[in-house]
This record gives C-alpha cells, structure tokens and sequence, in this order.
C-alpha cells in the first residue's frame, strides 16, 4: 500500500511537470535544464507592527505667579546742581619793546662787464669728403642692343633774376638796466599802546518753584490664567487590512463526477480589514479655535499711583556777558619808503644797413619732351665691372683769428640796508580778564514708594500626552495570483526525502502523521498551513518552502 501511494505520487507529479513542460502561451518563461517549474498560488504577504497611538494629546496648563512688591526710599532732586561765573579782573604790567623806526631795504648797484682778449681758432673750411673715380673693366660681348630707348628730355628753362633791396641785422637789439633811487617821505601813524581786550559779566541765574507729579508705582497688568477646554474625540484605526482568502466551498450540483472531491469548489473571499475605536480627550484652548491652551490667559491692565512734589528749578541759567575795553593808541612819527628802489629796463634799437643782392624773380625749371627709341644690332663693350667711387675725407682747414669775449657777465649787486629801531613803553596784558566757576550743589528730597519687586508672570506646567500600544498586520506585498516557480523535480521526491519533510514539519510545530515516508493527506496539509503561515507560495514543493524547512536541493 505504501509503495502504490508513492508511485501514484510520484506519477501525479511527473504528470503536473509534463503539463506544464508542454510549449504554450502559459509556459515559464526562464527554463534551465535539469530544473522543474510549477504554478503556484502567491499569497498576500503580511508584516506584524507595533505602535504607539496617542489616545490624549500633551497639552500644558497656565499657572500665575503674582507680582512681588517692595517699598524703598530714594532721593528725588528738588533743585538742580548749577555753576555761576565769579568775575577774575585782568593783571596788567608795563614792558619795554623795540619798534622799527626806519625798514630794512635793499639797493641795487651796476657793475659793469669785464672783457679780456683770448685766441682760438676759427673753421676757414669744413671738413668736406671727394670722389675719387675707380675705372670700370670691359669685356666684348654681341647682343642685340636698345641703341636709343624711348626717352624724355630735359630743357633746360633759365631762371630770371630781379634787384631787391633789404635791410640786414648788424647788430641785435638788447636791454640794459638802470637804476632808479627810492624816495622817501615823513608820515605819523598811531601806534597801539594797549590792545583792544573783553572781559566776562557774570550774569546770575533766575529760579522758579514749580510743583510735578512723579510715579510713585508705574502702571502695570496681571495675568489671570483660565482653564482649556477638553473635548473627547473618537478614531478609528485599522488593526489589520482587508485580505483574502482561497476557501473550498460546496460541490456543484450539475457536476457528473462520481467522485465528490472532484466537484469541489475553491473561492477567493475577501477578509474585511479590522478596525478598533480609541476615544482621547483633546485641548481646544480657550477661545474655541481648536489650538491648545489658546487664548487661556487674559491681561487684567492695573493703573499706576501717582504723587505731587515740589523742587526749584533754574529758569534762566546762570550766563557771562563779554564786555569790550577799547584799544588805546599814541602818535608817533617814522621815515618809511615812497617809492622802493627798483630798475627800469632801456631798450637799446637793433642797427641796420642798407645792401643791394640778386633774387631769383622765376626759379630754374627744365620741361620733358619724348623722344621715341631706336633698334638696331651692334658688337659693343658692355660693363664686366661697374664703375664705382671710393670715398677720400679732405681735412678741414683751420685759421687763427682774435676777438673779445666776455670774461665776467654784467650784473647787478644787491647790498641789504639794515633797519632803524627805537624803544617805547607801553602797557600789556599780563594775566587776561576772565571769570572762574562757582558749583552750586543739587537740593534733594527722600520720598519713599512702592515698586514691583517680581512682575507677575505665568508659569507653564507641561501635562503629558496619553498613549495606548496596539498591535497590527501591514500588507506588505498583494498576493492572490499564481506564478511560475523552481518545484523539486519527481525523481527527486523519495522515502528520505518525504521523511526529511516530515520532521522538518514537526520541529516547527505542524502535525504531518506518523513517519511513514509518505506524502499523504496530513503531511500535505501540514505543509500547506506552513507556507501560508510563512507567506510562501503554496501548492507544490517549491524551493522557497524547501529553504525555509532547512532543507537544501
């Protein structure tokens, strides 16, 4: 019995594989050889999560904290610290100085020219350069010759000359210098004696009594704190996806099968995803705009405290006025210049002479005529080496010739004519007018007030949130389709092998019978559970099960 079951399995298999190895449109599409392929249904593919869901927001709730207050004293100024100007009268003392009764002034003396007599040499001619004529080589040669080329001619046209007269520079004009004497005459200035000076007036300061409202406490606000609201507000969320399932429904009753498991339905159901309800409160705020603790506090303005003070205040502050003493001033009498002593410039007028000399009237011009060439063949000399010249200097040629020349340029002399001085006394400021500054010290008052020590402020006191775990199922990959996969092969399915199935099977908790080295009923439907408990693909012996057995091929 055992073997007809493994050979009728064995035979169930080989027939699935020659199915399937049959060319068509439904064949894999990869195929090695030696390899088995098999259709197998892909089921979804799940993945278990835990999270943390918030069933109550973390809000915060506003506490105040009231101002503290302290009384303190403190001076309050009454009359301002001011200065007021003690006039200082100015110290004179009696100096003797030095005055320039004549001016410094200079004078300018000719001095005439100096000549001597010195000898030197004076060109007669130039140096100059000649041609010296070298003779040019012939040789006889016959060709046939230009005997007379096209040419022009030059006629000689005569200048025509006429008698100018003009006058010719004997002697260029030049300038001397003469010089003129100043003139000097009396005059009488008044000389200061005493500068003119100012001197400062202290002018007093005026007061008034005036009578001012200081803030004894500043005006301030307190914050008042109001309670959020809550609401309760309910989700919905999903503890597993909806999914489906394959499910074997009744037999057909038009079927003709004798056997009733070959009238067996299998339907793909769809498993409706699971919901669970969590109700958590939420912070609307105050002012129902849905933002936590919003509009929970409200500033409640307190009006400031005020009091009446008297002081005495500067209506005109203390000034100076400056006060002008006139210069004072004496006669005196002194020699100054009139007229400086300067040089004028004489023009001396250039000479000239009257001489007769011949200019050109009509320049020398020649005019060209054309004269046409003339052929012919001759035997003539022609040139084997040019005529050249070489350059010969011809030294220049000197004469001794004598004349004067200037040995010492005319010039003018500058001689300084010291100034004249005389002693006066007169009266000078020795320590200058002025005024020094008296400090008048500042009147005080103590008052005493109460000020904010703290200002009232709020604190906020954080409420955590609320959190509930919940575990779900996360779809990862959709199934419900077949697809071509890598089977073992039928030869391969043996005694051993189902056996190695078996225990596989029952060391990971599936019930596949009794050893009996036999893919029976209970050993497939252990195996099936296993691959939809695992997301494998179910249907045949794949090698994604085999692998997830431990078991390798």
């Amino acid at each position: 019995m055992k073997k007809l079951n493994l050979i009728l399995g064995v035979v169930f298999v080989l027939f699935t594989l020659a199915a399937t190895a049959q060319p068509g449109i439904d064949a894999p599409i990869e195929r090695e050889p030696g390899k088995c392929y098999a259709k197998c249904m892909i089921q979804d593919k799940y993945d278990t999560v835990t999270e943390t869901v918030e069933t109550k927001g973390a809000t915060t709730r506003v506490e105040v904290v009231p101002a503290e207050y302290e009384t303190v004293t403190e001076q309050v100024m009454t009359s301002e610290e001011s200065r007021r100007l003690i006039p200082v009268p100015a110290e004179y003392e009696t100096v003797t100085e030095q005055y320039e009764k004549t001016p410094a002034r200079t004078e300018i003396r000719t001095i005439p020219a100096e000549y001597e007599t010195v000898t030197e040499q004076v060109m007669v001619s130039e140096e100059s350069r000649r041609l010296v004529p070298v003779p040019a080589e012939y040789e006889t040669v016959t060709e046939q010759v230009l005997v007379r080329e096209e040419s022009r001619r030059l006629i000689p046209v005569p200048a025509e000359y006429e008698t100018v007269t003009e006058q010719v520079m004997v002697r260029e004009e030049s300038r001397r210098l003469i010089s003129v004497p100043a003139e000097y005459e009396t005059v009488t200035e008044q000389v200061m004696v005493s500068e003119e000076s100012r001197r400062v007036v202290p002018v007093p300061a005026e007061y008034e009594t005036v009578t001012e409202t200081y803030v004894v406490e500043p005006a301030s606000s307190r914050i008042v704190a109001k309670e959020p609201r809550f609401e309760t507000q309910t989700e919905r969320i999903e503890i597993s996806p909806a999914t489906t399932k394959w499910v074997k429904k009744q037999a057909d009753r038009n079927c003709l099968s004798q056997d009733p498991n070959d009238c067996l339905v299998w339907c793909l159901v769809e498993v409706p995803a699971q919901y669970k309800t969590v109700t958590k409160q939420v912070n609307v705020g105050c002012d129902g705009s849905g933002v936590a603790n919003s509009g929970c506090t409200e500033e409640v303005p307190v009006p400031e405290k005020t009091a009446t003070r008297t002081k005495r205040v500067i209506r005109t502050p203390a000034t100076t006025r400056e006060e002008v003493i006139p210069a004072e001033y004496s006669n005196v009498t002194k020699r100054v210049v009139k007229t400086p002593a300067t040089t004028r410039e004489e023009v001396i007028p250039a000479e000239y002479r009257t001489v007769t000399k011949q200019v050109i009237k009509t320049p020398a011009s020649t005019r060209e005529e054309v004269i046409p060439a003339e052929y012919k063949t001759v035997t003539r000399q022609v040139v084997k080496t040019p005529a050249s010249t070489r350059e010969e200097v011809i030294p220049a040629q000197y004469k001794t010739v004598t004349k004067q020349v200037i040995k010492t340029p005319a010039r003018t002399e500058e001689n300084t004519i010291p100034a004249e001085y005389a002693t006066r006394t007169k009266r000078v400021i020795k320590t200058p007018a002025g005024s020094r500054e008296e400090m008048i010290p500042a009147q005080y008052q103590t008052i005493t007030k109460r000020i904010v020590k703290t200002p009232a402020t709020t604190r906020t006191i954080d409420v955590p949130a609320s959190y509930e775990t919940v575990t779900k199922r996360v779809l990862v990959e959709k199934g419900g389709f077949s697809e071509w996969r890598e089977v073992l092969c039928g030869n391969k399915i043996t005694a051993a092998t189902t056996r190695q199935i078996q225990d596989a099977l029952r060391a990971r908790g599936y019930d596949p019978g009794p050893s009996d080295d036999i893919m029976g009923s209970r050993t497939k439907s252990a195996l099936t559970k296993f691959q939809k408990d695992n997301g494998l693909p179910v249907g045949n012996l794949n090698m994604e099960t085999l692998r997830a057995l431990g078991l390798q091929y």
